[in-house]
């Protein structure tokens, strides 16, 4: 069954779709059925990321972070975006500050010794970011809810936007529930001036070996007026984005998932192909492609996504924005500098190529 077909048979009043679909035993589920990994299959992509695992998935250079201060967003003008990292972006829409996904932990891991690390610092502490209006949480795997920052961010931020289920884990770690806003896809809610509508994503959710699909993921629209934002969260391909195009676009910025892909999870993360078809399905003007450049989560290397998604992006005449980490972008005029990653490759390629 197609997505269009879920939605034709469960839409009753032809406005709006009801909860996300579940299965019998409550667990959450997307409407079309995923590829399963058999046995030899996941130990296989196991051991290739033990011990087989390119040297070029992670860089040898260090990437390049603008320092951010508080004082420097304070001032900064409405509409203004500066990516920290990963999934990782800080928005200031209608004079106040909104984070979505919240990574500052130094791994993308349920314990700080081991798993995947992080490329660069964040430009800025939690400490020193200003009182934030609002969290916006897609799901609540590792590279995307982190305990630490929750915790950190809690006394500061007033608002926690969550797809179903995510909520209950930020209760339990003792966000004030009146804090706690759950949505199902396309529930909305209005914050200080502020849209947000739970869309649906193709992905799965879990954080432990007993919890998988306990809890829903969703993709977000983010609106501030006249100004339309999308952010993907974590999703492989399909033809959803097409409806959320249909239904809430067209997008200043699509903020869509480009990175930790591999042909043999074709469901859950997009290869550049779809991810960039997903920004034109949603209508968007402009493309920020995020989950990239922070933490090594795949096989292909560190600087895939930007190549790749670069060169596809200029085949098609569509606009990128490809900033460098922490640099302010114009959500209304969002076209960032050059390929930023090349001069890292260079310095990569000259230090290998020295006699040792």
């Amino acid at each position: 069954m197609t997505y269009q077909s879920a939605i034709a048979e469960s839409d009753l009043d032809g406005l709006s779709v009801p909860s996300a679909p579940r299965s019998r035993d409550g667990k959450f589920r997307n409407p079309v059925k995923m590829h399963q990994m058999g046995f030899l299959q996941s130990l296989g992509v196991m051991l290739r990321f033990a011990f087989d695992k390119p040297k070029d998935t992670v860089p040898r250079q260090a990437i390049p972070v603008h320092a951010i201060t508080q004082q420097q967003l304070l001032d900064a003008p409405d509409r203004s975006l500066f990516r920290l990292g990963h999934s990782t972006v800080l928005l200031k829409l209608n004079g106040h500050f909104w984070l979505t996904d919240p990574v500052f932990s130094e791994r993308a891991s349920p314990v700080q010794w081991a798993g995947p690390q992080r490329f660069h610092q964040a430009p800025i502490s939690i400490e020193e970011l200003p009182p934030i209006k609002g969290i916006i949480l897609s799901h609540d795997h590792y590279d995307h809810l982190d305990y630490a920052a929750v915790i950190k961010l809690a006394a500061k931020t007033e608002h926690f936007i969550t797809p179903l289920g995510v909520g209950d884990r930020l209760v339990a770690w003792g966000i004030p529930a009146a804090k706690v806003q759950q949505l199902s896809w396309w529930q909305s809610t209005h914050v200080a001036g502020v849209k947000l509508v739970a869309t649906p994503a193709q992905h799965f959710s879990g954080r432990g070996l007993s919890d998988r699909n306990k809890t829903l993921w969703a993709s977000f629209v983010i609106e501030d007026r006249d100004v339309k934002v999308f952010f993907s969260g974590d999703s492989g391909y399909f033809d959803g984005f097409k409806e959320i195009g249909r239904r809430h676009g067209p997008f200043d910025l699509t903020m869509v998932e480009t990175g930790a892909y591999d042909p043999q999870w074709p469901d859950v993360h997009m290869q550049p192909e779809e991810s960039l078809q997903a920004h034109i399905d949603l209508r968007g003007k402009v493309m920020l492609p995020i989950h990239n450049g922070t933490f090594d989560l795949s096989l292909h290397a560190w600087h895939d996504p930007f190549d790749r998604i670069h060169e596809l992006a200029a085949e098609r005449r569509l606009p990128l924005a490809t900033p460098e980490i922490g640099k302010a972008l114009d959500i209304r005029l969002p076209l960032a500098d050059g390929r930023w990653w090349d001069a890292v490759k260079e310095l990569e390629a000259a230090m290998f190529a020295q006699p040792a």
